[in-house]
């Protein structure tokens, strides 16, 4: 598998058989148009191509707004690697290419770059300024040698998911939801950085988490349980993200971890976090006392979810 962070200079592929989207979190309807891809590509003895954006488009049309997306670049790839496929191709996208009419971007973009034997989309792509274009356009505009394939709209709802469905979910807390529709546990990477150490007075020290991918959606406020990875060792975990009414009023929100059966100084250290259920939501207590025996009942119900 190779990957390409440009598009000149390209080698030039035999029967090149391509899918383009942004394919956030890889979930179970994007590998469905994957695997159509890597099949097609075997059985016409050519290679395997998939095209994808960075930074998401929606951070270049959308500026003001936050992404919340579901993987970083680097986990997205990998994800997409392990489904077989022979090559990505990560397209810069910018204002300008943004601009790009839906014909210029099939012509001047996907077929004069990439010489493609098969296109495959999904039954809802759009491309080009404004989302002007779709599957008639692609059809219309090749020249008939290129076959265009669009996954069928009851394929991919037989995975009935979607990236935004799986963000809402998220949100909500709907972490089970979640799992089923990526098809795994969604997670992300953080930097442990310090915080006002409140944790360690009452016996449940936390480590203050910093997500180490800006754009990476953070679940909603609430207690969870979770799996702490810390180098290769993984630890059962308490996980709360919110304002800590109890303690503040900043109305700043935080990321802590309580880490099961561990005790080590790791500040400035990486840790992957997947999260595995909702527990509760935050609550405001009448001081440490209530709040520390309410962690305890969290501990014990925390405990007997990840055994």
């Amino acid at each position: 598998m190779s990957v390409f962070f440009a598009t000149h200079d390209l080698p030039a592929f035999r029967n090149p058989v391509l899918t383009i989207g942004s394919f956030d979190g890889v979930h179970e309807g994007h590998q469905k148009i994957i695997k159509h891809v890597v099949d097609r590509a075997k059985s016409v003895g050519g290679e395997s191509i998939l095209l994808t954006f960075e930074p998401h488009p929606r951070k270049i049309i959308q500026p003001d707004q936050p992404l919340g997306l579901l993987s970083s670049l680097e986990e997205k790839m990998a994800r997409i690697t392990a489904e077989g496929i022979d090559h990505i191709i990560v397209i810069p996208f910018s204002r300008d290419f943004s601009m790009m009419s839906a014909e210029d971007y099939v012509i001047d973009f996907l077929y004069n770059t990439f010489k493609p034997y098969t296109i495959i989309i999904g039954y809802d792509h759009h491309f080009g300024h404004n989302r002007s274009g779709n599957i008639h356009t692609l059809k219309e505009m090749l020249p008939a040698s290129v076959q265009v394939i669009e996954i069928a709209e009851h394929l991919i709802h037989e995975a009935d998911v979607s990236s935004t469905k799986i963000r809402k979910a998220i949100m909500q807390g709907q972490i089970t939801t979640a799992t089923e529709m990526l098809g795994r546990t969604y997670g992300f990477e953080a930097v442990v950085v310090h915080g006002n150490k409140i944790g360690r007075t009452i016996g449940y020290p936390t480590a203050n988490l910093q997500p180490t991918y800006g754009d990476i959606l953070v679940p909603g406020i609430g207690i969870y349980a979770v799996k702490v990875q810390h180098k290769d060792r993984v630890y059962k975990g308490m996980m709360s993200i919110g304002k800590r009414p109890t303690v503040t009023d900043d109305n700043i929100v935080t990321l802590e971890v309580n880490i099961l059966d561990f005790n080590e100084d790791i500040y400035g250290e990486k840790l992957y976090v997947e999260f595995i259920a909702y527990v509760r939501g935050e609550e405001k207590f009448s001081g440490l006392e209530e709040l520390k025996a309410r962690i305890a009942q969290d501990e014990l119900e925390i405990r007997a979810i990840l055994s």
